[in-house]
């Protein structure tokens, strides 16, 4: 018999979003940042691009009042803006030369993975990322052992968990590997918290 092909090794990539409101389509994105990461935490690549608006959307007055108090990250989000058709091309062709199976990862998953699939299926017609993806602060959630979800923030991890940097700058590519970095500290914590609870039933064995 044929041997069987082997899967792909898969590649995390932490993605953030800068947008004019909350939902695509009526609002826009302007800001997109990927950061590539192997199955050991190594960053292998990274995307950068700002969106013109899409025609006909408009921006969300509360939305707009949010970013007159982030004069720096706005004026990131506006460099050298590219059309939404050919900044989604420029991404996919990206997303298919990464060495292996993309993931999706994002803090919060739904709101930053809703924008980038519509987007790539309206100016793309496929997402590489499926349907899925992971959320970090459900990761938190699960390894905090919280009461309740809300619990998860951020300002309530523990500390080494944090990327040295840990400043959430609301420049889309920093943004993305500061929380690429807190998604493999989280899994690592998982990780250990699971191998523990394995030794100690071994050890509780007759």
């Amino acid at each position: 018999m044929p041997e069987r092909p082997q899967p792909r090794p898969e590649i995390y990539v932490s993605t953030d979003v800068e947008t004019d409101g909350p939902i695509p389509g009526e609002n826009s994105m302007l800001s997109l940042g990927s950061v590539a990461f192997d199955a050991a935490g190594a960053e292998i690549a990274s995307f950068a691009i700002n969106f013109e608006t899409l025609p006909g959307a408009k921006a969300n007055p509360r939305t707009m009042e949010w970013w007159q108090s982030q004069a720096e990250a706005w004026a990131a989000a506006r460099r050298d803006p590219v059309e939404p058709a050919a900044a989604m091309q420029r991404y996919l062709a990206w997303l298919d030369r990464l060495p292996g199976e993309p993931v999706f990862v994002a803090y919060p998953l739904l709101f930053d993975m809703m924008f980038v699939y519509w987007y790539l299926i309206r100016f793309c017609g496929r997402s590489p990322f499926s349907h899925s993806g992971i959320d970090i602060k459900t990761m938190a959630y699960a390894a905090m052992g919280s009461a309740a979800y809300r619990a998860a923030a951020k300002r309530n991890m523990p500390k080494e968990w944090k990327p040295p940097k840990n400043r959430h700058s609301h420049v889309a590519i920093e943004d993305a590997r500061e929380q690429g970095l807190l998604f493999f500290n989280i899994r690592d914590a998982l990780r250990d918290s699971v191998e523990r609870a394995a030794a100690g039933q071994r050890a509780g064995r007759p």
